[in-house]
């Protein structure tokens, strides 16, 4: 099968590109071509948002399946069909699992789940690109396939509600004995899933007839708490037990507002989901990385150079004076009450 990547160079679409390699596809990466390609992937180097030379770059091939990894907004999608239209037999788009409706009503949560997060503008966009697909599916028979995935992590990704851009920050902090914050009381229930299961699932369904014009969410059927999430990482940073500061999760996003909508409209509602329906379109689907192992994996890549192992000094600051003035608040509470 002939298949295009849009991206192929993140956290999820590496994977995904490593195994459809090592399964005999032959498979194009389109990019801008800033990371060196992998060498049985041709490249084509184009920035995507440029409509008229990515068509140029294009030229006349045509795809068996076409896997967009970096379309975001309703306008993405539009383009995407200008693009695409008649030149392949299946788009995949990726969308999100925090589409999903926020808080969940029920659980586990499937692919009906109603999609609504009021909560994430990124969330919203992700669910209006999902329309504007079946909207195309319907009136034009445009070959739509969605995926949604969860928190997906690999090498370099240390997967914690409250981080940085850089992500050896709270190995650091675990390390150095200082305390992390934890949204709620950290019994949330969450699923953690490692880029190289998510692949299985989105490989094998690269040119499923049967796949058009559904949904799919594919994550690890491992659900964990966040403060079992905590002190795994403490485990795989060989750390001592980690100091945990549970903290309502409208107190930190009052405080610290860039964490509002990936907290109020994700991560602060437990995400358990029900795996059936990709298990009965990918067989042999089957997440086996457990977390701890996972992160493990991810210390040893930031511990292999220390170049990697970049500290976010302002993060740390907001962090810290965070939990003082919580620590204050709750101290003075107690006096108050006269505990």
């Amino acid at each position: 099968m002939k298949i295009l990547f849009i991206g192929g160079t993140g956290t999820i679409s590496s994977a995904c590109t490593q195994l459809a390699i090592q399964r005999g596809f032959e498979l194009v990466l389109l990019n801008r071509g800033r990371l060196r390609a992998l060498p049985d992937a041709r490249q084509i180097k184009a920035d995507i948002s440029n409509t008229a030379a990515t068509k140029q770059a294009l030229g006349d091939e045509r795809w068996d399946a076409i896997v967009d990894y970096i379309a975001f907004t309703p306008a993405d999608i539009e383009q995407r069909l200008t693009l695409f239209r008649g030149r392949t037999a299946q788009f995949i788009f990726i969308s999100s699992a925090s589409a999903y409706q926020k808080p969940p009503a029920s659980f586990p949560i499937t692919e009906s789940t109603p999609l609504v997060n009021p909560f994430w503008e990124y969330s919203r966009n992700k669910i209006a690109c999902e329309e504007r697909l079946l909207r195309a599916l319907r009136e034009e028979n445009f070959p739509a396939t969605i995926v949604r995935p969860s928190w997906t992590y690999g090498n370099g990704q240390i997967t914690v509600p409250i981080h940085s851009g850089k992500h050896f920050t709270v190995v650091d902090r675990l390390r150095r004995g200082r305390p992390v914050i934890v949204p709620g009381d950290g019994t949330s229930l969450w699923t953690m899933t490692h880029n190289t299961d998510f692949a299985r699932g989105l490989v094998g369904l690269l040119g499923h007839p049967g796949a058009i014009g559904h949904a799919f969410h594919i994550t690890s059927d491992e659900v964990l708490t966040w403060n079992q999430i905590y002190e795994a990482v403490a485990e795989a940073a060989g750390a001592p037990r980690p100091r945990l500061v549970h903290i309502a999760s409208d107190f930190i996003t009052a405080c610290l507002p860039g964490f509002a909508g990936g907290l109020l409209g994700d991560k602060a509602h437990s995400a358990v989901f029900d795996n059936s329906k990709i298990k009965r379109f990918v067989p042999d689907f089957v997440a086996t990385t457990r977390f701890r192992d996972g992160v493990a994996r991810s210390v040893e890549w930031f511990d292999a150079d220390p170049a990697r192992q970049e500290i976010d000094a302002e993060a740390n600051v907001a962090w810290d004076k965070l939990i003082a003035a919580y620590e204050r608040g709750l101290e003075a509470a107690r006096r108050e009450l006269g505990r």
